[in-house]
């Protein structure tokens, strides 16, 4: 038996998602910049994808460009345009819970003589307003706010800041890493004054290694890859047309049944919620129930260690994660539990639980049953 609740760190590919990228694999293989109608053929599924996703997002298909995923789009919003705007000032701000893509790219800008002013969230993992409109300067070239946060699913009220930096500053710029919710909310920069939009193909049971950075186009950004000129010399390489068609096919499956999936997930969140809050030593992270995002659900167990747990549940099939996937390998405490204050005694007893439109109800009565078993057992061995 496999039950996969770690669908914030990957997900399954749909069906369709593998029949299309196999099919360009196989058969329309040819280079988009080629002129021939092997080429041809190939640059109509880049084109179709980015109809796809323009459509979405209620956006020009022009303001779309392909990436090799999150990491890449995150770094190049913030190294690109703080590099074409830094004439205008110096000045960028971000939050404490932001994913490392996020966070290490603005050390690096801090440490080529960017300031960088980092917003402190509440308990529940949300940005203050308060504070980020103290923050706001006329120097202030940048804001970076995560969607949704990808280790207890906190939401960050993005047209409500998109918003506050427009009043205070026009030519702010604000970036929003979607990565965690794009799938899960209709999403539209323009309404919600969003410059820049970080998304994930692999995060959507798309292919891995997928992405788009949605840029506006009255934004100025300079290129962080230089080559062959693909995507209006914005983003060089041979375009990945398998992975961008099979980005394209998830993005519209994701969106086609969107209020009944959503609805489902948080069905199964508030029955996974409940039950999980039964069990003693137990805390839940992060915004409870519709307050959160629909897929995450960060669980602290008193009295063992996660890494300890993470793997007996492994043992009994069961797929989780300790924090986030995406930082290291490595188990460490999380920056986001100590920013909304976690007790120290429960930083290091987290686990992750994330659920997907694959994930059933079944699963998550067997996941709890195994809490149950090994809890006791796990404690009574656990040295104090």
């Amino acid at each position: 038996m496999e039950i996969y609740l770690d669908n914030s760190a990957t997900t399954r590919a749909q069906r369709e998602v593998v029949d299309i990228v196999s099919r360009v694999m196989y058969e329309d293989y040819g280079n988009p910049s080629s002129m021939h109608q092997k080429g041809v053929d190939a640059e109509r599924y880049v084109k179709d994808a980015k109809e796809i996703i323009a459509r979405l997002l209620k956006v020009q298909e022009k303001e779309i460009f392909f990436t090799s995923g999150g990491t890449e789009s995150d770094n190049w919003a913030l190294m690109g345009a703080a590099s074409a705007n830094s004439r205008a000032g110096r000045h960028l701000i971000t939050t404490k819970v932001e994913h490392p893509a996020v966070a290490q790219t603005m050390e690096y800008l801090e440490s080529i003589g960017y300031e960088v002013t980092y917003l402190p969230v509440d308990s529940k993992g949300v940005v203050r307003m308060d504070k980020l409109e103290e923050a706001l300067r006329p120097d202030t070239i940048l804001v970076s706010v995560m969607h949704v946060n990808n280790e207890v699913g906190a939401v960050q009220p993005v047209e409500e800041i998109g918003a506050l930096i427009k009043r205070n500053n026009p030519k702010t710029l604000f970036h929003v890493d979607a990565v965690q919710s794009f799938g899960k909310y209709k999403i539209h920069p323009k309404k919600h004054h969003i410059d820049m939009l970080s998304v994930s193909g692999h995060k959507i049971h798309g292919p891995k290694g997928t992405g788009f950075l949605y840029i506006d186009e009255k934004v100025k950004i300079k290129p962080i890859v230089f080559g062959g000129g693909q995507q209006k010399g914005m983003r060089s390489g041979t375009e990945n047309v398998p992975g961008t068609a099979g980005l394209g096919k998830a993005c519209e499956l994701i969106y086609k049944d969107l209020p009944a999936d959503v609805e489902r997930l948080y069905e199964l969140k508030r029955y996974f919620t409940d039950r999980v809050l039964e069990i003693s030593q137990v805390q839940v992270n992060g915004p409870l129930y519709e307050e959160g995002a629909p897929h995450i659900v960060s669980v602290s167990f008193g009295g063992v260690r996660s890494e300890v747990l993470l793997h007996a549940l492994e043992d009994r099939g069961i797929c989780v994660s300790a924090g986030s996937a995406c930082a290291t390998n490595k188990h460490t405490v999380s920056a986001t539990l100590k920013s909304m204050g976690v007790a120290q005694d429960m930083l290091d007893s987290t686990i992750r639980f994330s659920f997907s439109i694959f994930t059933t109800k079944e699963e998550l009565d067997y996941t709890l049953k195994c809490l149950n078993e090994l809890l006791p057992m796990l404690r009574r061995y656990t040295r104090h």
